[in-house]
Parts: structure tokens; sequence; C-alpha cells
């Protein structure tokens, strides 16, 4: 594995490129949760409704990502904690963004695909 590393440049100085562990196991986490239907959105629905819950999963599960990742990545490690929190801080500019941003009847943000139709006829779109 070393050997095919280090033929795709991915190794420097006989280590792997930092942040290259966390790179891959990012990206993993968001693609295993696409494929799998695992959904941040489904339980946020249960406490709100429509696209905020959309907003709020996917960020909040970018943000697991990060700390699993920045915990697996040994050149990340330290940086843990400032990236969740620096992950969790633009999340409190939601409310503001609700509130001053005026979206058209037709913007929608599209969610789990069997929640769509629910929610295209739901109040919060009408």
């Amino acid at each position: 594995m070393q050997a095919l590393l280090e033929n795709f440049g991915l190794v420097a100085d006989g280590t792997v490129l930092p942040g290259f562990v966390f790179g891959i196991v990012h990206v993993s986490l968001v693609i295993i949760g696409f494929y799998s239907g695992w959904s941040i959105n489904r339980f946020l629905k249960i406490t709100s409704k429509g696209y905020i819950s959309g907003i709020i999963g996917a960020s909040l599960a970018h943000v697991i990502a990060d700390l699993i990742a920045s915990i697996l990545d040994p050149s990340m490690r330290a940086r843990t904690l400032g990236i969740v929190i620096g992950g969790l801080i633009p999340l409190l500019f939601i409310p503001i963004l609700e509130k001053y941003i005026t979206k058209s009847e037709d913007h929608i943000m599209i969610g789990d695909h069997e929640d769509i139709k629910k929610d295209l006829d739901g109040e919060h779109h009408r």
C-alpha cells in the first residue's frame, strides 16, 4: 500500500500527506450516508417542518463527518475541536438568514426522496 501511495505522490517524507485520511474518511461517510439513506433530516422533521430540517440536517451530518474524520486522521487530530466548533458556529446564523432572506413560493429543498411529495403537499409550501 505504501508503494501505491508513493506512486501517486501521496507520501511526503515517508508519511502520508497531512489531511489525506481526513479527506477519504469525510467524503466516504457522506457517500455512505447518501447511499444508505441514513438521514438526520428524518429525525429533525419530527421537531420542525420543511427545508429547515434539511439545512440543519445536512450541516450537522457534515460536522459529524468532520469530527469522525479528524479523530481518525493523526495529522488532523489536534485540530478536531477547532474543526467541530468552526462547523457549528454557522448554524447560529440560520435563524437570522431564515428571518431576513425571502424565498419564492417555488423554492424547495429536496430532501429524502420519499418525503418530497409529502413536503410539496404540506402546509409549508403553500
